[in-house]
């Protein structure tokens, strides 16, 4: 007895570390094979005394006050002293799940009874019986599993068959969706007290539990299988994970591929923190703005695209910087002179200095004309080759030729031959090179004068034509 409680208490700290089913739809049949043990003794029957025709004959008349009664019921029920044991293969049942917690099996058995209580028997008798039982499980989902049992048989004790009806409890213990480990006891009431004695059946032994639907063969069943027609892993409700990174193909960015999951199962090969997936250079780390490649010089253009990558420039000009060719501070992309020096507010071009602007001013006010005429004298021809020497070099610079007159005559005369002599200042110069878009010729009469009409200086000195470029202080 104490070997038998020490066997309990083993299985019930085993399988106390799993959670699993007992049989039901999900598998449907089980086969136990194990060992039987029979007990005559607490049943509390009538001994059947001294009839020819009774089995048990052999077994010697009780004296005493209970001469009458083979034990008390229940009486000493773990004494295994009165139990008449099998070999260890002695009962074999198959069942199979109905539904509802119930599940129908036929068991056969076999044993020796050599003993009813503590009276002996003369010589063993044979033992056989075959049972049709119905279990009722009444705890769901469970590694512990008890149940009730009712049936009934046939057993043979010796030659002679004696009908049975049977009722009883055990318990399954499993280890995991297929195995048991399965004790019980049944009393078996005997129809005929005369040729067989009612008596217990107790029995222990293994349990193989099969016949579930598992359509992809992961050892999940369909009911629990998330992905029933794909072969998974039971972390993963039987969803598969094909590049075994941890994560469910279901939930992988990368399924085939195994990774991270700070990226969703994609990998990382360079460590750059981005994955390959998003990563233009997968095996060398880079930057988030350079899409994952190397930008050594660190201005926004990936070394493989950048014509100067050790040295910074913009995206623009393929990662080299701007070139400045004429040194004076403006870009050439914003240059209009790249190869000159000039200012930023002639974009790069140069202007026309105070020196300048007071030698143009010095050699237009010197070019004269016949007189009441638009045409140049001789000694002015000189004076005009050195302005457009001059204006030539400005020719991004916006030019205005001023036409003005003394007082002498009238407005209108006045206003027309200053007109003439700008206009034909300006197509002398145009003709001799300096563009016709960037220079205009306004005449204005007698109206601006810079001497005294009253004088014959004076007048002289009104008398002239004025250059200006856009850059010239009035």
């Amino acid at each position: 007895m104490k070997h038998l409680k020490k066997v309990l208490l083993i299985l019930l700290v085993v399988v106390s570390f799993n959670n699993i089913n007992a049989q039901d739809e999900d598998n449907p049949w089980a086969v136990e094979l194990g060992t039987n043990a029979v007990d005559f003794y607490p049943t509390g029957a009538d001994y059947p005394g001294k009839n020819d025709g009774a089995v048990i004959l052999p077994i010697p008349a009780p004296s005493g006050p209970d001469a009458g009664i083979i034990g008390e019921p229940f009486e000493d029920f773990f004494n295994l002293d009165h139990w008449n044991t099998a070999s260890a293969i002695s009962r074999l049942r198959v069942a199979r799940y109905v539904g509802s917690g119930f599940v129908i099996g036929l068991a056969g058995s076999f044993n020796s009874i050599s003993n009813v209580g503590d009276l002996k028997i003369n010589s063993n008798l044979s033992y056989l019986a075959l049972d049709l039982d119905v279990r009722y499980s009444f705890v769901k989902d469970s590694w512990f599993d008890p149940y009730l049992v009712v049936g009934g048989g046939g057993t043979w004790l010796d030659k002679d068959l004696n009908p049975t009806l049977n009722g009883g409890i055990g318990f399954n213990f499993w280890f995991n969706d297929y195995i048991a480990f399965n004790v019980g006891s049944s009393y078996k009431h005997s129809f005929d007290g005369d040729k067989m004695l009612p008596h217990f059946q107790h029995t222990a032994g293994l349990v193989f539990q099969f016949g579930g639907k598992d359509a992809d063969g992961d050892g999940i069943y369909d009911k629990y299988d998330a992905c029933p027609e794909v072969a998974g892993l039971e972390e993963f409700n039987g969803c598969p994970d094909s590049d075994g990174d941890g994560i469910q193909d279901s939930e992988d960015a990368c399924p085939n591929v195994a990774g991270l999951a700070e990226f969703n199962g994609c990998p990382d090969t360079d460590g750059d923190g981005i994955p390959d997936k998003d990563d233009a250079c997968p095996n060398e780390a880079g930057p988030k703005s350079t899409n994952g490649c190397p930008d050594r010089d660190g201005d926004g253009v990936a070394d493989k695209d950048d014509k100067c990558p050790d040295t910074p420039g913009p995206v623009e000009n393929n990662g080299c910087p701007w070139p400045d060719s004429d040194g004076d501070g403006v870009l050439d992309k914003d240059d209009n002179c790249p190869n000159v020096i000039g200012v930023a507010e002639n974009y790069g071009c140069p202007i026309v200095t105070e020196e300048v602007q007071q030698e143009i001013t010095d050699l237009a006010r010197a070019i004269y004309f016949q007189t009441g005429q638009m045409t140049f004298t001789d000694e002015t021809a000189i004076r005009m080759e050195k302005v457009s020497s001059i204006l030539n070099q400005y020719k991004t610079l916006n030019f205005d030729v001023e036409g003005h007159t003394d007082s002498t005559g009238s407005d209108k005369i006045n206003a027309r031959l200053s007109q003439e002599r700008a206009d034909a200042v300006r197509t002398y110069l145009v003709d001799h090179g300096f563009p016709a878009d960037k220079i205009k010729a306004k005449g204005f009469g007698s109206a601006n004068p810079i001497g005294d009409n009253k004088t014959r200086k004076g007048r002289q000195e009104n008398r002239r034509v004025e250059i200006f470029s856009e850059f010239a202080k009035r």
